[in-house]
């Protein structure tokens, strides 16, 4: 397992800009933005994690920048936990076994969210390519939110 990110949403993208790297001292390493999805992903880095997360793609914090506006009351505006994992199905179950709710189960053989006993939101992304789609994931519904 690879801690991969921490996401938050941000309100107003160049004033959260301003603070990470301007004032704190982030690095944007890379950015996305999505038509379809109206969001756009800004990842950053400490100066000691650079090269790591340039190569790795982690360890960095990612802002979340969710082109309509919306209000983020209630933790809304902290999004979850991103850790890559050898074999997403393995770890799922692990889980489960342990009688823990798999909130978004891994139908794509790619990506999992979980939940921690305080609500945090936990992704899980599966190392490399996805693994072929499987039972019970496959027909398994979204419980909750994540």
């Amino acid at each position: 397992m690879r801690y991969l990110h921490t996401m938050v949403r941000v309100k107003d993208l160049d004033a959260s800009l301003d603070f990470y790297c301007t004032i704190f001292g982030l690095t944007e390493i890379r950015r996305m933005d999505s038509e379809k999805g109206r969001f756009t992903l800004v990842f950053l880095a400490a100066r000691d994690d650079l090269d790591r997360a340039r190569a790795d793609k982690a360890p960095c914090l990612e802002l979340t920048y969710n082109w309509d506006t919306e209000d983020y009351t209630g933790g809304r505006n902290f999004g979850h936990l991103a850790y890559e994992v050898d074999d997403i199905y393995a770890i799922c179950q692990r889980l489960m076994d342990h009688g823990v709710t798999i909130n978004r189960p891994p139908r794509d053989g790619h990506m999992a969210f979980v939940r921690s006993p305080d609500g945090i939101s936990i992704e899980i992304l599966q190392k490399g390519e996805s693994l072929a789609p499987a039972e019970p994931w496959l027909s398994m519904p979204n419980t909750g939110a994540w």
